[in-house]
């Protein structure tokens, strides 16, 4: 086994290297095209091992060499992970020059030692063409790993085109999406379209039209307000708190809502048992903010104001009349229409004024 370049350069091995050197005839790099061999150097740099080889030996020995350090650099590449794959790139890098660098040192001392002008005459074109390859594939070696400046446009490119695809997915998706919403709701039933089918019928039957009332949580009292003054119904026929809001100048739903409020706070025992809280609570949630109103609210008003309250939904119309104490003819009757498909926001309150 030969030693290895470092054993070489080292001073102190040079007479253990020597011996497997001693009995070997050196053949200069002319021999390769017929010259005679020469006696051997002497041990003492790099030039004593090189120039036993020819040239075409000396080629095919760096090839392997080559071959030899690219597979530890796959292997080292292979084991790294991405905090140590930086060094290991760097490390890989430097192999490869010095190995670049000791191969061209071999083709220079391999051709450039022999002293002999034939030689170099011979050689010295070889030597420029190997010396040229050497360090241009060391060269290309030594680039750390990464794209060229022409990978990141091929990288952006095959992005884009994903994205486009993405892009093209994402679309087709929304299409099924919209198609499948389409056929659902071709298949589901209008609700909103029945509703107000049924009604328009007992709106004309009853010479009615309709008022249309803003959804704004005060749509019940807002209607209950606009019949009684449709019907010449005073807002503060209904008591003191009636009268009371009237002079205040408040609007007619909040007038409705205190008279509805005052009347469900003076009867407990009539609404207490239909209430899920405690009727104070109620009561002041009622009158104070914009909270809907429904049945219990339409009995209190019926009674308050003493009037019939008919109210036009799909289904059987619903006539609300005054009862106990006020339980007499009433004075006068109301109209309402009560959607529960009709708009967005939920049920609703529309005035139904007879036709002129």
């Amino acid at each position: 086994m030969l030693p290895s370049i470092d054993a070489l350069g080292d001073p102190r091995c040079a007479e253990d290297v020597a011996k497997p050197y001693e009995s070997l005839c050196v053949v200069d790099a002319s021999c390769a095209f017929g010259a005679k061999a020469r006696a051997p150097h002497p041990i003492g740099g790099l030039e004593t091992r090189f120039t036993m080889e020819t040239l075409e030996a000396m080629h095919a020995r760096h090839r392997k060499e080559k071959k030899d350090l690219q597979g530890r650099i796959m292997n080292k590449k292979k084991n790294s992970t991405k905090k140590t794959r930086k060094g290991v790139n760097d490390e890989c890098a430097e192999l490869e020059r010095q190995l670049a660098e000791k191969q061209a040192a071999e083709l220079v001392t391999l051709t450039g030692g022999g002293g002999e002008q034939e030689q170099e005459d011979n050689g010295a074109a070889d030597v420029v063409q190997g010396v040229s390859e050497v360090m241009i594939e060391a060269h290309s070696q030594a680039k750390p790993d990464g794209p060229t400046p022409q990978e990141p446009q091929q990288g952006q490119g095959k992005k884009r085109n994903r994205q486009k695809e993405r892009l093209a997915r994402r679309a087709a998706e929304q299409m099924a999406l919209a198609e499948a919403a389409e056929s659902e709701a071709a298949s589901m039933v209008d609700h909103r379209g029945i509703e107000r089918a049924a009604m328009s019928g007992t709106i004309k039957a009853n010479a009615l039209a309709e008022k249309e009332i803003r959804p704004d949580g005060h749509c019940l009292f807002s209607a209950v307000a606009d019949q009684l003054e449709h019907c010449d119904v005073a807002l503060s026929s209904a008591g003191k708190r009636a009268r009371d809001a009237v002079e205040g100048k408040a609007p007619g739903f909040k007038v409705v809502r205190a008279v509805a409020a005052g009347w469900i706070e003076d009867h407990p025992d009539d609404f207490a048992p239909f209430l899920e809280e405690d009727l104070d609570s109620y009561v002041t949630k009622m009158r104070d903010t914009a909270e809907w109103g429904g049945q219990i609210e339409l009995m209190a008003l019926a009674n308050a104001y003493n009037v019939q309250i008919n109210v036009v939904q799909n289904g059987p119309m619903e006539k609300i009349r005054p009862s106990g104490e006020m339980e007499s003819e009433p004075a006068a009757e109301i109209w309402l229409a009560y959607y529960r498909h009709g708009y967005g926001l939920g049920e609703h309150y529309n005035s139904l004024r007879k036709s002129p």
